[in-house]
């Protein structure tokens, strides 16, 4: 067995839904998602059992969460907390690139 894992973020599984995320690292504590959303594209409102926190890469979008609206940019770290309804949207002319950390481990 290996000290350590391996993925690049062309190899890495790709998420299970309309937009391009990878699968950069998964544990039954901690999963690692590299998202990307393209100009004009925008996810809808959900919510996670779970603590995630959001590194912004690249690119500004829009993050709703509940009822207010934050403006992200690259260098940005955003935490939302466990059940609390959010969505991303692109409004921009760039992708945006973001690190989706969930802390699964935390249910």
């Amino acid at each position: 067995m290996k000290d350590y894992s391996l993925t690049t973020l062309f190899t890495a599984e790709k998420v299970p839904f309309k937009f391009d995320g990878r699968v950069l690292y998964h544990s039954e504590d901690y999963e690692l998602v590299y998202l990307t959303l393209n100009p004009g594209e925008s996810m809808e409102m959900h919510s996670q059992p779970f603590e995630v926190v959001f590194f912004v890469l690249e690119g500004k979008a829009s993050l709703t969460v509940g009822d207010q609206v934050v403006k992200a940019e690259p260098g940005f770290t955003v935490s939302v907390r466990p059940g609390v309804m959010r969505a991303w949207r692109n409004s921009g002319n760039v992708p945006f690139r973001v690190l989706v950390n969930k802390l699964i481990g935390k249910i």
